[in-house]
C-alpha cells in the first residue's frame, strides 16, 4: 500500500473514491453451489454482464471449463429462491435451465461432446435438489408442479420425484406441502429426505424420513426418524458406513446428531452447524471418513472450521483465514469451501488436510473479485454488541468511514447508514463486499445489524422475531443508530436506514414509527403485510403466521404494522427501487408508497427496473441503483455537485429540509 503524500480535507459523504458503482457491478461475481466429482470441482458463477445468469464451471487439474454457454442459465426456481440446480456424477452433469425449467444433461462433461441437451419434457414442472441414482439410471429430485393455468392462482404441488435419464417422471412421495434434501445411502438401498407443512417454515419445524427402496424403485416402509412442529432439521447425510446423520436445533442450537439406537448428539455446543433453508443444496459438514467429519459452524456470527473425530465430542480447529464459510464439500484428502473475511471477498478455496490441521495455505480456485482496491480504501468492520429494548442485547458489524486520501474537518461526525438484512430469518456477515466499501470510502459509516430474529445466535435469538416482525428488528436498528451517536461515532442529524425485501420492511417501519432516521432507501421492500399474503408464492404464503400472527388475529396487527397504512407518519425523504418482474414482493408494494408520499409532499424518488426480479442481477441495474442512491443522499444532505446530471428524479424537493 502506497501512502498519499498529503491528505485532502472533505466533508463526510463527499470523499472521492476509486470504488465506483461500475466497479461494484463488474467486480463481484456471485459464487455458489459447490460440488466434487472425482478429481473435478464444480461451482456456479453469476454473470452480471450476461443478464445475471448462472453458469456452471468445472476445474479439473489446472483447467477451468465453462460447461453452460449462453443462453443457458443454471438455476432452479423451486420455492422461487432455488438452489440445488445441478448434480455431477461419473463425469456427467445434470442441471436445471431457468429459461424453460427443464433438466439438461451433458455427457462426460467434456467439450468434445455436443452441447447440453434437455431430457425432461416441456411443462409446468420445476426441479431442484436432485441426486444421481446411477444404479437405477435416474435422478431423485424435488419436483414443484405448477398448475396448467397460471391465472388459477392454485398453489403448486411439491413432491419427491424420480426422473429417469429418458425423462420419465415417477412420484416417490407426496402429501406434504414441502420436500427437500433427498439423500441416497452408500449401498443405494435407502433414501432419506426432509418434509414440512404449512404454516411452518423449515427453520421452525421439519421431519426427517427414511425409507427402503423397493425392487421397482419405489419407496417402502417409510419411517419418521426425527423432527416435528418445534424441531428444525437440516442437511441429512449418510456416513460412508451407512449411518444417517443430520443437524437439529432440539437443544436450542443447530447441532450434529446421528440415528442409531436412538438419536445421539455428536458434539453438543452453543453454536450453529446449519443455516436457514432458504435455498436447496446447502452443506456445512461432510465426511472425511466413517469416523471423521469436517464441518463449519457459527459462533456469535463468526464461522469456524474444524475436524471432529466421531465419539470424541471435540472439535479440532482447521487453520483458515475466513470468518464466513457459506458451504463446504469434501474431496480426497481436502476440503473445498466458499468463504470470505473482512479483507477477503467471497472465494472458493481448497484446503489440503495433510497432517489433519489444514496448516497449509488455502489454494484459491475462484474469486468473486479479481482485483481489489488498495487496502487504504477498505473499511474493516468491528463486531459490536449494544443494549436494545426490553433488556435485549443486539449484534452488528460497524464499518467506519475509510479512505487513505481524505480526512474530514475537525469535529465533524459522519453520516451512518444502518442496514437491516433481508429474510428476515437470515444474518449479516462480515465478508468483504465492494457494495459496502462503496459507501465507507465516500465517508459514510455503515452499521450492518443482526437484529433479534437473526440466525447464527441460537433458536432463542431466532425466535425473538416470532410475532414481533416490524417491532424487534426495528427496535434493534434504532438502538444501534442511537448507540453510535452516544459513542460519538455518528451524526445524529444524518442517520440513514436502508434495506431490501424484509429489510425494506424494517426500513419503512423504522421511518413510519420512529423519528431517529432522516433518510431511507427501500429495495423491493414490503409495505403492506396483507398484500404480501395476497401475492406471496407458496413457500412463504404462511410465513407471516410466524412473524406476525395467524389469521384472523393477524388482520388487526397487519393494519397496525403495515407502513402503507401509516404514510401520514412518514415524513422522511425516501428512495425506492423495484424490479418489475418481482414475484416475491410485487411492484405495487413500492408503487403505492411512492404515490402516497408524492401526494403528501414528501421528497421521494423511484427507480423501476425492467427484467429484474427479487434481487438485482444485471450489471447495469447495480450501477443505476447505487448511483441514484448516492445522489439521493448527497442531494438531501446538501452535499451534491449541483453541476452534475441527476441520475434519478426527486419529487417534492420544495418540501426538503
Amino acid at each position: 500500500m502506497t501512502a498519499p503524500t498529503s491528505l485532502q480535507t472533505a466533508s463526510f459523504g463527499t470523499w472521492p473514491s476509486p470504488i465506483s458503482a461500475a466497479m461494484v457491478a463488474a467486480g463481484a461475481t456471485p459464487l455458489s453451489s459447490l460440488a466434487i466429482d472425482g478429481t473435478a470441482i464444480f461451482w456456479l458463477a453469476g454473470r452480471a454482464s450476461e443478464g445475471g445468469r448462472n453458469t456452471l464451471l468445472r476445474l479439473d487439474g489446472t483447467r477451468v471449463d465453462e460447461l453452460t454457454p449462453l443462453p443457458l442459465n443454471v438455476r432452479s426456481r423451486v420455492h422461487e429462491y432455488g438452489g440445488g440446480a445441478f448434480a455431477a456424477d461419473g463425469g456427467t452433469v445434470f442441471f436445471s435451465h431457468a429459461g424453460d425449467n427443464r433438466l439438461y444433461r451433458k455427457e462426460n462433461g467434456k467439450d468434445a461432446v455436443p452441447d447440453p441437451v434437455p431430457f425432461t419434457a416441456p411443462g409446468r414442472q420445476r426441479f431442484a435438489d436432485f441426486i444421481v441414482d446411477r444404479a437405477r439410471q435416474r435422478l431423485v429430485a424435488v419436483r414443484e408442479q405448477h398448475p396448467d393455468d397460471p391465472a388459477s392462482h392454485a398453489q403448486p404441488e411439491n413432491t419427491l420425484c424420480a426422473v429417469a435419464f429418458d425423462g420419465t417422471e415417477t412420484v416417490l412421495a407426496r402429501g406434504h406441502d414441502f420436500y427437500s434434501s433427498p439423500r441416497l445411502s452408500p449401498d443405494g438401498r435407502q433414501l432419506a429426505w426432509l418434509t414440512w407443512d404449512h404454516p411452518r417454515m423449515p427453520w421452525q419445524g421439519t421431519e426427517l424420513w427414511r425409507a427402503d427402496i423397493a425392487a421397482d424403485g419405489t419407496l417402502a416402509a417409510p419411517v419418521l426418524v426425527a423432527g416435528g412442529p418445534e424441531e428444525a432439521i437440516c442437511q441429512p447425510e449418510w456416513s460412508p458406513d451407512g449411518r444417517l446423520y443430520f443437524v437439529s436445533d432440539r437443544s436450542g442450537w443447530w447441532n450434529l446428531y446421528r440415528d442409531g439406537d436412538g438419536i445421539e448428539a455428536i458434539c453438543p455446543l452453543e453454536a450453529e452447524f446449519a443455516g436457514p433453508h432458504w435455498t436447496f443444496g446447502n452443506a456445512m459438514y461432510g465426511f472425511l471418513s466413517a469416523s471423521e467429519i469436517a464441518c463449519t459452524y457459527i459462533e456469535q456470527g463468526i464461522s469456524r472450521l474444524a475436524r471432529l473425530v466421531i465419539g470424541s465430542a471435540r472439535l479440532e480447529p482447521i487453520a483458515n483465514p475466513y470468518q464466513e464459510i457459506r458451504e463446504l464439500r469434501i474431496g480426497d484428502g481436502c476440503i473445498v469451501l466458499l468463504g470470505g473475511s473482512p479483507t477477503i471477498p467471497a472465494e472458493i478455496a481448497r484446503i489440503d488436510l495433510g497432517d489433519g490441521t489444514g496448516s497449509g495455505e488455502p489454494q484459491v480456485l475462484a474469486r468473486s473479485i479479481d482485483t481489489l482496491p488498495d487496502l487504504g480504501y477498505l473499511s474493516v468492520p468491528e463486531s459490536v454488541s449494544y443494549p436494545s429494548a426490553n433488556g435485549r442485547t443486539a449484534y452488528a458489524f460497524f464499518y467506519p468511514p475509510k479512505n487513505r486520501d481524505v480526512q474530514a474537518p475537525a469535529g465533524e461526525k459522519p453520516p451512518v447508514i444502518v442496514i437491516g438484512h433481508g429474510g428476515p430469518t437470515g444474518m449479516a456477515a462480515s465478508t468483504l463486499k465492494l457494495a459496502t466499501q462503496f459507501w465507507t470510502s465516500r465517508g459514510f459509516g455503515v452499521l450492518d445489524v443482526n437484529y433479534g430474529g437473526s440466525t447464527g445466535f441460537g433458536r432463542a435469538y431466532r425466535d425473538l422475531l416470532k410475532g414481533q416482525w416490524g417491532v424487534v428488528d426495528v427496535e434493534d436498528c434504532v438502538a444501534g443508530a442511537r448507540w453510535l451517536v452516544e459513542q460519538g461515532r455518528a451524526d445524529g442529524e444524518r442517520l440513514i436506514i436502508r434495506g431490501s425485501s424484509a429489510g425494506g420492511y424494517t426500513t419503512l417501519s423504522a421511518l413510519a414509527f420512529h423519528d431517529v432516521f432522516k433518510l431511507g432507501a427501500s429495495y423491493y421492500g414490503v409495505a403492506d403485510l396483507q398484500g404480501l399474503d395476497d401475492d406471496s408464492h407458496k413457500f412463504e404464503s404462511h410465513y407471516n403466521e410466524y412473524l406476525i400472527a395467524p389469521q384472523p388475529q393477524a388482520r388487526q396487527v397487519y393494519l397496525e404494522r403495515s407502513p402503507s397504512h401509516h404514510v401520514d407518519k412518514l415524513d422522511c425523504p425516501m428512495i425506492f427501487f423495484q424490479g418489475l418482474d418481482d414475484k416475491v414482493v410485487p411492484p405495487p408494494q413500492s408503487e403505492n408508497m411512492v404515490k402516497a408520499l408524492r401526494q403528501r409532499g414528501v421528497p421521494v424518488a423511484y427507480l423501476e427496473l425492467e427484467g429484474e426480479g427479487h434481487g438485482f442481477r444485471k450489471g447495469e441495474s447495480i450501477v443505476r441503483t447505487l448511483e441514484a442512491e448516492l445522489y439521493f443522499y448527497q442531494r438531501m444532505f446538501g452535499l451534491h455537485d449541483a453541476t452534475a446530471p441527476a441520475p434519478v428524479a426527486i419529487h417534492n424537493m420544495d418540501g426538503a429540509a
